[in-house]
């Protein structure tokens, strides 16, 4: 395969996640098979070899819908990779309980630390798993699609589900959407309480929120993207009509850190 072309060929990627991932609950969620993925490790590493040797101007010559797409394969593809890669670690030995919140900074402070520490080569440069989700995928005014967080595999019960397909330029309409309700229609982490008309999401809403505030669909307020996808949400038409009239407050639900 030449990284000249105008489409990456994400085959490889593809077929392991056919091969080993699992849709459940109508693609809310993903059981990933890590032991069957652990003797297919060489052909993660060649199609990261793949990835990494895409060079930024071919890269640039991509629509932007092939560019995203691409990025949020090598990240989900990472993300994977390190999970089969660090046998022993806090990550592996236990689940991320905690019971307090200065356990759960301390917890989140780890966490991050990987991000920041972690080296990967791809567009031509070394750069760290966070630098290239903040500089690439996440950048203010060069993609600004807030949905790509619902495809990001960030490798928790909590966060959204792994697709079971690579995500492809040409189908990344239809893949982001069906990721975004998916995610948005399970219940444990997103529910409206008509009683209290409190709309309990998860926190990842928290963390992200100016990504959804950036005027995607020329909306300003985090509120107007739930306003939108309020057939997700709701489970009735008297939860649908009251996200409809915008009349609900927010409450952000506290993240699960068990691994997936």
């Amino acid at each position: 395969m030449s990284a000249s072309v105008a489409r990456f060929d994400h085959s490889i990627w593809d077929g392991l996640l056919r091969d080993h991932v699992l849709m459940t609950q109508q693609g809310q969620v993903s059981r990933i098979d890590f032991p069957a993925l652990t003797v297919k490790f060489g052909y993660l590493n060649s199609y990261l070899a793949e990835v990494s040797r895409v060079k930024r101007s071919d890269f640039l010559e991509w629509d932007k819908a092939e560019q995203l797409a691409f990025l949020i394969n090598a990240y989900n593809a990472l993300t994977v990779h390190r999970r089969l890669s660090v046998s022993s670690s806090p990550a592996r030995l236990k689940a991320y309980p905690h019971r307090n919140i200065r356990e759960k900074m301390v917890l989140m402070s780890w966490i991050k630390n990987q991000w920041n520490i972690q080296l990967i080569s791809i567009l031509g440069e070394m750069m760290t798993v966070k630098e290239f989700e903040e500089d690439w995928i996440r950048k203010p005014g060069l993609y600004d699609e807030p949905r790509v967080h619902f495809a990001l595999y960030r490798g928790f019960h909590e966060g959204p589900a792994l697709l079971n397909r690579a995500y492809d330029g040409l189908q990344l309409e239809q893949q982001l959407e069906m990721a975004t309700c998916a995610f948005l229609s399970n219940r444990s982490r997103n529910r409206l309480d008509t009683v209290t008309h409190t709309l309990e999401v998860s926190e990842l809403f928290d963390w992200y929120q100016n990504d959804f505030e950036r005027g995607w669909q020329a909306w300003s307020s985090l509120s107007q993207f739930f306003v939108q996808y309020r057939s997700a949400l709701a489970d009735n038409p008297e939860a649908e009509q009251m996200l409809a009239d915008d009349n609900f407050q927010i409450r952000f639900q506290e993240f699960n850190w068990s691994q997936q």
